[in-house]
C-alpha cells in the first residue's frame, strides 16, 4: 500500500472506529466481542483499501465486512447461547434508569436471530435506507423489509419490552430507538 493510501487508511480509522464498535457492539451484544469484530472487519479492509475507498458509500462497504464477519463467526460457533430471563448479579443497584431500559432492549436485540437482528440495527440504530442495508447484508430490498417487519414484531412481543412501554399506546422503532 502506497504511503498516501496508509495515511488515508489511518485518517478513515481514526474517525470511523468508535461508529464501527457501536455497530458492532449492537450487532453482537458484547463489548469485547465487538472490539474483536471491528478490528478483525479493519484488517480485512486494510488489503482491500483502494476498492474500498473508490466504493459508491465506503462506510456501507466496511458494515458489510463487519456483519457478515460476524455472521461468519456466528455460523462457525454452531454453539446454541441459552438465554435466561435473569441477569447476573450485579455489585450493585443501578441508580440510572436510562442504563436499566438499554439493558432490557439489549436482551431484546440479543433473542432475535442474528440477520434479523443484524437487518433491526442497521436500519433502525444506524438509520441506513433500506437499499443500503440490502447492499451492506447482500440481500434484495424485500428481505430487508421483511426482516425488519419481523424483528420488530418480536421486539413489539417481548415482554419485558412490552412492560418497559406499557404506558405507551404503541412500540414504535422510534420509541425504541429514543431508548437508546
Amino acid at each position: 500500500m502506497k504511503s498516501q493510501d496508509e495515511g488515508e487508511f489511518r485518517a478513515f480509522v481514526a474517525t470511523h472506529r468508535v461508529a464501527l464498535v457501536r455497530t458492532a457492539y449492537l450487532v453482537c451484544g458484547d463489548r469485547d466481542e465487538a472490539e474483536d469484530l471491528t478490528q478483525t472487519a479493519l484488517l480485512k479492509l486494510h488489503p482491500a483499501w483502494n476498492r474500498a475507498k473508490s466504493a459508491r458509500n465506503r462506510d456501507a462497504y466496511v458494515r458489510r465486512i463487519l456483519v457478515n464477519t460476524h455472521l461468519s463467526r456466528i455460523r462457525r460457533r454452531r454453539v446454541a447461547q441459552i438465554l435466561t430471563d435473569r441477569l447476573p448479579d450485579k455489585a450493585g443497584p443501578d441508580s440510572t434508569a436510562g442504563l436499566a431500559d438499554r439493558s432490557v432492549l439489549m436482551a431484546a436485540l440479543a433473542r432475535l436471530p442474528a440477520r434479523r437482528r443484524a437487518t433491526v440495527v442497521l436500519r433502525y440504530w444506524e438509520d441506513l435506507p433500506e437499499a443500503e442495508v440490502a447492499h451492506i447484508l447482500g440481500c434484495s430490498v424485500g428481505a430487508v423489509r421483511s426482516q425488519a417487519f419481523k424483528g420488530l414484531a418480536e421486539l413489539r412481543r417481548d415482554p419485558e419490552l412490552v412492560e418497559l412501554f406499557r404506558d405507551r399506546s404503541t412500540l414504535s422503532a422510534h420509541a425504541v430507538e429514543a431508548r437508546l
